[in-house]
């Protein structure tokens, strides 16, 4: 994607407050990565290295990646998880997959593998510790996959150790509200891609439209029409927010669908733990 239609990648920095977080995890750093839909044409070679450059620069404790590596055919992985070999944190890199890693009958397969090979740790339905005991990694299947089991995975935490969820789509956020998650990151909305300042995004007004629309007109004009980003919860389009006890923290993207992006940057986001 031409940097015209996505725009400059943007650094996004925010502190996150957490109970009983162990003191030994004060200030930690942690780069958050989502959406790039590595396919030749959503994202360019030039933002991929830019981000990964930036990544490093920062440093951090812990890279976690919430899925979309690709669009459809899970062929571009490949490069892709040789670029993203390049990446450095001091505990590892953590990912997990979106919904379109999952569109292929052997896309799970493929991408895991391949991610697997350079070095990342990709969680299915599975609890990690690169930052020690006192703080798990849960990395959930996506919500549409019928291996999607939250319950499952919860019920092995104590309830009162804190911990981060992985999980691509944010309208999980709502199902999640059951259990504790101290923070919940997640992309699949690339931000709504359109934002208009004083209005917001567009996302749920063309949603409505799309399905105002007569089919022959969407047949016509199909990238205009089609729903790229379906969500329930458009006040979850992006950035930090507060549901019920839980926090959840929505990533734009890297990746670019046409038409292209207005106001809603690519994104690195960098967190940094506090005991709250």
């Amino acid at each position: 994607m031409h940097s015209f239609l996505s725009g400059p990648l943007t650094v996004e920095q925010l502190t996150v407050k957490i109970a009983g977080l162990s003191a030994s995890l004060q200030g930690k750093k942690l780069v958050h990565l989502s959406d790039f839909h590595y396919d030749g044409l959503r994202l360019s070679d030039a933002m991929l290295e830019e981000a990964i450059a930036v990544s490093n620069q920062i440093q951090p404790d812990l890279v976690l990646l919430t899925g979309d590596y690709v669009t459809t055919t899970p062929k571009p992985i490949h490069q892709l998880a040789l670029r993203l070999q390049k990446l450095q944190s001091h505990a590892g890199i953590y990912a997990i997959l979106g919904n379109h890693d999952l569109y292929h009958k052997n896309s799970q397969t493929e991408i895991t593998q391949a991610l697997t090979q350079v070095g990342i740790h990709v969680l299915w339905n599975e609890i990690a510790y690169p930052l020690g005991k006192q703080l798990p990694i849960v990395g959930l299947v996506d919500s549409y996959h019928r291996e999607f089991n939250p319950a499952l995975i919860f019920h092995q935490l104590d309830p009162a150790t804190p911990r981060i969820i992985l999980c691509h789509n944010p309208d999980t956020a709502a199902m999640l509200q059951t259990w504790r998650v101290d923070l919940q990151l997640s992309g699949h909305t690339h931000g709504g891609q359109i934002v208009i300042p004083g209005f917001g995004a567009v996302l749920p007004y063309h949603k409505k439209i799309v399905r105002k629309t007569p089919i022959k007109v969407r047949r016509l004009f199909p990238f205009l029409f089609k729903e790229y980003f379906i969500v329930r919860h458009s006040e979850w389009l992006q950035g930090l927010h507060r549901i019920g006890k839980n926090q959840l923290y929505v990533n734009r993207g890297l990746g670019t669908y046409l038409p292209g992006r207005l106001f809603c940057p690519p994104e690195l986001t960098v967190i940094t733990l506090e005991c709250g």
